[in-house]
């Protein structure tokens, strides 16, 4: 089995979903492995990454409005707030989400159904630069 790996900066606008289907493709396809998973990794506290409806926008923006009506900034019980108002919650999303993914693929193409994207979720209102470890793994 062949192993090809890279570090994928992505550079975010502030909160929300962020498309990076392309840009994983793309390592997909450097790699010139045919058959195998890809997997992501995010190096990062404050921002994750989801598989996700990427045909309607309507539904990205209904999962980013109950995440912050279920994870509100003004929770009275957070401590952590030293980075400001969104820190906490920021963290306590990434918790209820994921920092990896795999996506098998076949003929140097992912698996992905018809309507899947795989997002960065950035939950900070900054915009930040975040690191992904991407691992192509297959033959």
């Amino acid at each position: 089995m062949a192993v090809h790996q890279i570090t994928l900066p992505v550079r975010t606008r502030g909160a929300g979903l962020l498309e990076i289907t392309d840009a994983v493709a793309r390592v997909v396809t450097v790699s010139k492995l045919t058959t195998g998973v890809v997997t992501l990794f995010c190096q990062h506290t404050s921002c994750s990454l989801v598989i996700m409806e990427n045909a309607d926008p309507s539904a990205r923006r209904d999962l980013e409005a109950w995440f912050d009506r279920l994870v509100p900034e003004d929770d009275p019980h957070f401590t952590h707030t030293a980075e400001g108002p969104d820190d906490m919650p920021s963290h306590i999303k990434m918790a209820l989400t994921r920092t990896s993914e795999s996506v098998p693929f076949a003929s140097g193409r992912m698996l992905l159904g018809t309507w899947q994207g795989i997002y960065l979720w950035e939950h900070r209102r900054a915009p930040h630069t975040r690191n992904l470890v991407v691992t192509v793994m297959g033959e």
